[in-house]
């Protein structure tokens, strides 16, 4: 019988946030997952402030995370356009722009596993 994995903890609390314009991140680190608290200031939008960092035209990283406050904006590349709200569980796939909406910062939790250009 194969040996349980070991149960593992990190504190997002702990964590230094990385700031890019009026988007900040905080993330825990895991055995090969990253769980990462985003949060999109009041007129925060990822092509005014990471776009440039970024390097591409859209954000070219996918996401899947629960929005805890606020409401993020998303549209896709395609034209399609959605709003996630705090208590909704989005998935967004490559190119994308994404903002704020209205006067509370979004903030939501993302799950990932590989890369991020967020790094420093």
């Amino acid at each position: 019988m194969p040996a349980n994995p070991a149960m593992q903890k990190a504190a997002l609390l702990e964590a230094e946030s990385d700031v890019h314009g009026l988007i900040s991140k905080k993330t825990a680190e895991l055995d090969g997952v990253a769980v990462t608290e985003v949060t999109f200031g009041v007129g925060a939008k990822w092509s005014n402030d990471l776009k440039e960092y970024a390097g591409t035209e859209l954000c070219e990283l996918p996401h899947v995370a629960l929005v805890t406050a606020g409401t993020l904006a998303v549209r896709m590349l395609d034209g399609s356009y959605e709003e996630f709200s705090a208590g909704d569980v989005m998935m967004l796939p490559p190119g994308h722009d994404a903002w704020s909406v209205g006067d509370t910062a979004c903030t939501f939790v993302e799950f990932s596993v590989g890369i991020d250009y967020y790094d420093a």
